[in-house]
């Protein structure tokens, strides 16, 4: 009996923190797409993709929701449930920054400026990675959770390396990005935009690399 609610209890949340990294992951291909538009000057999908991020981060809403309004009071977890919450909002974080990057972008319809625009198109290159494999992290969280195999922690652990790996090489380009925003672009305006707008998109990368932080803490024996 007691097997069987554990099994019960591992197909429910884990699959739908499956779900809600699926829909991460699909949006970090819009937000790519959409970015790399946006450099061009001349994208007529922008507003389009927007769309389409926001109707995602919709759905994720919503999948967060049901996570949170369906565990019962006193189930019990193979993991720690605040850790458990931890990484969920995490994750559900990287969606909100990638809305948040795609909104200030919105804000200069010519593009980014020449100077930068190369510098910022490898940025949002370095975010994507990072996201993308929190759909992995949890598949294969999933899995370990099911059956403690040593040799699934272990594949979970190097994963973690690698995302916090990318971050790191993405808040390399971000802290470099913003000293030659500073040391070539003259109008103070456009120097906000593109501060707060480069801020907002290492900060994708960040989100991903707390969220496997929580994933490590969950792991840990």
């Amino acid at each position: 009996m007691r097997l069987l609610l554990n099994s019960l209890f591992y197909r429910s949340p884990f699959e739908n923190l499956q779900k809600h990294a699926d829909k991460v992951k699909e949006c970090a291909h819009l937000f790519k797409e959409a970015a790399v538009c946006h450099i061009g000057q001349e994208c007529k999908k922008f507003d389009l993709l927007t769309e389409q991020v926001a109707r995602l981060e919709s759905e994720a809403d919503g999948i967060k929701r049901n996570i949170r309004n369906h565990l019962p009071r006193g189930i019990l977890m193979p993991v720690d449930k605040f850790q458990f919450f931890e990484y969920l909002r995490e994750q559900d974080k990287v969606l909100d920054e990638v809305e948040d990057a795609l909104f200030w972008l919105s804000f200069r319809p010519k593009g980014i400026p020449d100077e930068v625009a190369t510098d910022f198109h490898h940025l949002v290159e370095a975010v994507i990675p990072p996201i993308e494999k929190l759909s992995d992290l949890v598949s294969l969280a999933t899995g370990y959770f099911r059956s403690r195999s040593e040799a699934q922690r272990t594949k979970m652990k190097s994963l973690i390396r690698d995302i916090r790996q990318y971050e790191r090489e993405a808040d390399l380009l971000e802290r470099e990005l913003k000293f030659k925003i500073f040391g070539t672009i003259k109008d103070a305006l456009v120097v906000y935009h593109l501060i707060q707008l480069v801020g907002i998109v290492g900060d994708i990368a960040d989100h991903a690399q707390n969220a496997s932080d929580r994933m490590r803490a969950m792991i840990a024996k």
